[in-house]
């Protein structure tokens, strides 16, 4: 099978700063590949991520914390820490880390993980 596209993880990383980037990657049959970009931001108070997919991300540069609801304290996520949040876990980023990228790789599907 032949490669139709490709390209580099950290390419054109360039984002208004007040705003996170997201681009999709791949995408089929229920899946998606994405790649975020996160400059300082925050889930806005109050708010919480509660996605119909489960959610596989990986913690790629930079720094974050992650807060899932019931838990007592975020997940401090360091380069090459990932995380499985099933489908209807209710989470919220606390923090990036301000002044450099923070660069995700999100991987959504169908539910059913384990």
């Amino acid at each position: 099978m032949a490669v139709i596209a490709g390209s580099n993880l950290f390419s054109n990383l360039t984002c208004p700063a007040a705003e996170e980037c997201f681009d999709t990657l791949a995408e089929a049959a229920g899946t998606r590949i994405e790649r975020i970009v996160s400059f300082g931001q925050s889930t806005p108070a109050g708010q919480w991520y509660d996605q119909l997919q489960d959610e596989w991300v990986l913690l790629v540069s930079g720094g974050a914390g992650i807060l899932i609801e019931g838990e007592q304290a975020e997940r401090r996520l360091a380069p090459g820490d990932w995380l499985l949040l099933p489908a209807r876990c209710r989470h919220r980023v606390e923090w990036t880390s301000p002044g450099e990228n923070t660069v995700w790789l999100a991987v959504y599907f169908a539910g059913g993980a384990s």
